[in-house]
């Protein structure tokens, strides 16, 4: 009996072990199930950093600002590009835009093998991954990596005890949302402080009030999250970030070059769990002047979840365990804007913003259908025709200089461009350096116009991103974009040599940009190069209408412009720009009209009307398309 008691002892001392023990280690799982914390992006269209919390008085979001006042702001956040696709291009891949031929508005490019989104690599990692809902990308891969992505897409379906990766989008802000009815108007447009570019009217007040209004209903969608994390006991478990896609919606904020197209606002808040994750300048109610920007964010969020950034990201993480040093430098980028084409870009050191605009013979305002919809850019435009504008005010209508350089300590609104001011120089050279050293480093096809991308993609059976590594040598076509910004005596000398030399494709378009440069009577001088040099392309056939003597001689090249807007022979890239030299050669001959009247929109599932809206601007009537039909995409073959 006595064994008996003591065997019983025993037996229940290892139970209560084996009891203990299994309780340990659960709590040992559940420890290293909570290790990767949850991670919530809280996302906002078309605004910049007009909030309380950034210096705003005008604006009404306290519970943005209550955030801010718990989390570390980033005063010096930029979208990379100051339009949505090409901004979340440069995010979802970790990579800038143009480094993959997707800087350009809905370009829709396919992505290189190697190329995977953050999600994928975030799932690899344990994280349920969802998107509600916008996507948007230029670019497309094999796995876009969302376990959900739509606007059912939610954390809350996640697998019990998985950390999850969670996106929310809110369109209250969008430009769209600014020119609508507004039914429950807060801000008083007397009271708006109007940026010094815009001109003091009541449509202008009326929509920078509208603008307003609606970041106060972006700062309800931040706080709904924000509570739906609290009454889920996830709020000390989960890394929030609030930022928005670019700039204000307002005309000279999105798809502007410059710090008011890219300027957001960034708000990151750790909670104490997750204090080791968090950078060594973080406190509640702290700032960073930290350079962040979009193409950043794909390496932090790799960071946070303890994975390190594949080699082809180029961006740094500023969170998580795999921190990178802060950055000298952020840029930006501006390609095709719908159906207008450009191609701009801009560095900024946290004090001076340096934009060169490679196609100078462009305004920053060029007319675009979908933003000339708003009161605001249509009376701006108005008055700049009727010559009612300031010098400040009539800028963005005209030709950009092929450089800008703004103090934005001084002039935060950028109004006085300090590129020809001597005692700049040092900074403007710098800058330039820079910028070049960047465009190399990065494969940025900003030097590629858009159709010869494409023509070489399908050339060569390659994708863009692969043209840009094999195909392609901006060191090779800087010097001929320097002749935009050269003196005129040491620029004409440099042309007349280059034209002298076997030109390559890209060398001779760029020459050629900058005889669009000069005065018609100086091009005149020139027409035998452009008549000898790829005399077939776009930018030749504009360049001989523009230098006519006669109307002979003008009715060809128009005539040549005309046959390259034609559906069943040219690809639609070619056509684009085809119709945007014929818009700036107008008034055209009844001839070219009843040539163009032949053909056809029709942009093979491409382009969201581009094509239809360049030809309205040429006087024609686009026909309406039936209900059925109006999304209807031609599938790829």
């Amino acid at each position: 009996c006595t064994e008996q008691a003591v065997y019983s002892i025993q037996m229940k001392r290892i139970h209560s072990i084996l009891v203990l023990f299994s309780l340990a280690c659960s709590s040992l799982q559940a420890s290293a199930d909570q290790q990767q914390p949850n991670i919530l992006w809280l996302t906002a269209e078309d605004h910049g950093p007009h909030l309380g919390c950034y210096g705003d008085s005008y604006a009404t979001p306290p519970h943005i600002d209550a955030l801010a006042a718990r989390s570390l702001l980033y005063t010096h956040a930029s979208s990379t590009a100051p339009v949505c696709a090409a901004a979340r291009t440069t995010l979802i891949t970790g990579m800038y835009a143009p480094s993959l031929g997707g800087q350009h508005m809905r370009s829709r490019v396919t992505g290189p093998d190697w190329l995977t989104f953050y999600p994928a690599l975030l799932r690899k990692a344990g994280y349920y991954c969802t998107n509600n809902s916008k996507e948007d990308y230029n670019i497309s891969v094999k796995e876009k990596g969302w376990n959900e992505s739509s606007r059912k897409a939610h954390w809350k379906n996640r697998p019990q005890g998985k950390p999850f990766f969670a996106v929310f989008n809110v369109t209250k802000s969008h430009e769209s949302q600014i020119r609508n009815v507004n039914k429950f108007p807060v801000h008083d447009p007397a009271k708006v402080t109007l940026p010094p570019y815009h001109p003091d009217t009541p449509e202008v007040r009326k929509d920078w009030a509208q603008y307003y209004d609606r970041l106060t209903e972006v700062d309800q969608f931040v706080q709904k999250h924000l509570d739906d994390l609290a009454k889920a006991g996830l709020a000390e478990d989960t890394i929030v970030f609030f930022y928005a896609d670019h700039g204000s919606g307002m005309p000279r904020g999105k798809r502007y070059a410059g710090w008011s197209g890219l300027h957001v606002p960034m708000i990151v808040h750790v909670p104490k769990k997750y204090q080791h994750l968090a950078p060594s300048d973080y406190r509640a109610g702290g700032k960073s002047d930290r350079l962040v920007g979009f193409v950043d964010l794909a390496p932090t969020v790799l960071s946070i979840a303890g994975v390190k950034a594949p080699e082809w990201q180029q961006g740094g993480a500023f969170l998580g365990k795999f921190p990178s040093d802060a950055p000298k430098y952020s840029y930006g980028f501006r390609g095709r804007m719908d159906e207008r084409p450009d191609v701009s870009r801009s560095v900024m050191d946290g004090q001076y913003i340096y934009i060169r605009n490679y196609l100078p013979f462009f305004p920053h305002g060029q007319l675009l259908n979908y933003q000339m919809q708003t009161p605001t850019t249509r009376v701006w435009h108005d008055l700049f025709l009727q010559g009612k504008l300031n010098d400040v005010q009539s800028a963005f209508w005209k030709p950009h200089p092929p450089e800008q350089l703004f103090d934005l300590k001084k002039d935060p609104h950028e109004t006085n461009n300090l590129a020809n001011d001597p005692s700049h120089q040092a900074k403007l050279l710098e800058l330039r350096r820079v910028h070049e050293q960047q465009l190399i480093e990065t494969h940025d096809l900003a030097l590629m116009p858009e159709r010869e991308m494409h023509r070489l993609a399908i050339k060569h059976q390659i994708t863009p991103a692969e043209v840009a590594r094999k195909h392609y040598k901006p060191e090779d076509l800087l010097k001929h974009t320097a002749l935009q910004y050269l003196n005129p005596a040491a620029a004409k000398k440099a042309f007349v040599e280059s034209s002298k030399a076997k030109s390559s494709r890209l060398e001779a378009y760029w020459d050629k940009v900058y005889l669009m440069t000069l005065p018609d009577v100086q091009i005149r001088e020139h027409r035998d190069y452009i008549s000898r040099v790829f005399p077939n392309d776009v930018i030749s056939a504009e360049l001989l209408a523009k230098s006519s003597e006669t109307e002979q001689e003008r009715n060809s090249a128009l005539n040549q412009l005309a046959k390259l807007t034609d559906t069943s022979s040219q690809d639609v890239y070619t056509r684009i720009d085809a119709y945007n030299a014929l818009d700036r050669l107008k008034p055209l001959p009844k001839p070219v009209l009843e040539t163009l009247s032949k053909q056809l929109a029709k942009t093979d599932g491409f382009g969201d009307g581009y094509i239809d809206r360049l030809r309205q601007y040429l006087g024609f009537s686009v026909p309406k398309k039936s209900k059925k039909s109006k999304n209807k995409r031609v599938p790829k073959k």
